[in-house]
């Protein structure tokens, strides 16, 4: 049995690396020459980690653990709307959250395939779902399954469900960085106010990862990144003025998600996957531990693709709805309403200091089939 995979990011090389350990035999086509090390930081959550350990990549990700003491959500000024310890979510899902930087995972995926199944620098032209074949530059490719792994605006998608929207923009903009520790105990945490937010999570190869939401026109740039940045974050707590301060490298990118689920993931032999299928806002830091789960499960119901869909489409639709809400909550940038949401979290936090984490549970506690 061949498989064709479009695309060669995280969801993508998980699915061909899944393929290709039950038998199939894989190609995995990227359109950019080379996999450069770009993008920042993400969270493998407890449910992607065990994808990982199914995929033979999970013990490199474990080693690069940075995740560690007080976790939560603070204000500008520096106090804390609520918080609770890394050890206990460890505890709870019996793996912990690990924050790495996108290209480290991207290479460890990549490492998992034989020589040969990843061919950079050839892009899908056009693709045939009734009969598997994948057009490129190379020649006509023939599957039994092709996967469609083009990410947020994919052009397979379009191709078989032409009269759907496609991706909405959120209203939101965000900012990344990536900076070397500035040593001493650094705290990870998400500040919230004025419907602004900004993170910090401390990647395990000694450098931090910094994101940054605020509400925005679409395509709206400023001149200078950096500069916006600070005049949006720069009278925050610290550390936050000194981690943009210490940045190089400044990446923008509109906040969009799909809206409107797809009515299913498959269209003949083509099955859609990750970012193609169900594109998520990031708050949960959910978008790449679904991609994986969505690649463990299509490997298992590869000659079965209704029954992908049909294990899929619900969860990750309750996952990108849930993302969405977290997000618009964040957002909130009214005086008043922001005064009643932190003092509505502050005290269900009192209530029950693992509040946040139960309503975690029927995510982080998902296992990949067997």
């Amino acid at each position: 049995m061949r498989a064709v995979v479009i695309g060669a990011g995280i969801g993508g090389l998980a699915a061909g690396v899944a393929l290709r350990r039950r038998g199939w035999e894989v190609t995995v086509l990227e359109r950019a020459p080379a996999l450069e090390p770009v993008g920042a930081g993400l969270a493998v959550a407890p449910n992607a980690l065990r994808v990982l350990d199914a995929l033979g990549a999970g013990e490199r990700i474990r080693e690069l653990s940075g995740l560690q003491g007080t976790a939560g959500i603070r204000r500008p000024d520096g106090g804390w709307i609520t918080r609770t310890d890394a050890s206990k979510a460890a505890a709870r899902y019996g793996e912990p959250v690990i924050v790495v930087h996108r290209a480290t995972l991207v290479r460890t995926l990549a490492e998992q395939l034989a020589p040969g199944e990843l061919r950079l620098g050839l892009p899908a032209d056009d693709v045939d779902p009734r009969t598997g074949r994948v057009v490129t530059a190379d020649g006509t490719l023939t599957a039994d399954l092709v996967v469609a792994a083009d990410g947020l605006h994919s052009p397979v998608r379009a191709k078989l469900f032409p009269s759907h929207p496609g991706p909405v923009h959120t209203g939101v903009t965000s900012w990344r960085i990536v900076v070397p520790h500035p040593g001493g105990t650094l705290v990870a945490a998400e500040t919230w106010g004025a419907g602004k937010v900004f993170g910090v999570a401390v990647l395990g190869d000694g450098r931090v990862y910094c994101y940054a939401t605020a509400p925005a026109a679409e395509g709206g740039r400023a001149g200078d990144e950096k500069a916006e940045m600070l005049r949006l974050f720069g009278d925050w707590h610290e550390p936050v003025p000194s981690l943009i301060a210490a940045a190089t490298e400044v990446v923008r990118t509109d906040i969009r998600c799909l809206d409107e689920p797809l009515p299913r993931f498959h269209t003949g032999r083509v099955a859609l996957l990750g970012d193609a299928a169900h594109a998520m806002t990031p708050n949960l830091g959910q978008g790449a531990c679904q991609a994986l789960e969505d690649a463990v499960v299509l490997a298992r119901h590869a000659d079965d693709l209704p029954r992908y869909t049909a294990e899929r489409l619900p969860r990750t639709t309750e996952v990108a709805r849930a993302s969405r809400r977290v997000g618009r909550m964040a957002n909130l940038g009214h005086p008043l309403a922001e005064r009643l949401r932190n003092a509505g979290m502050a005290l269900g936090g009192r209530l029950g200091p693992d509040l946040i984490l139960r309503q975690m549970d029927p995510i982080l506690t998902w296992r990949p089939p067997t």
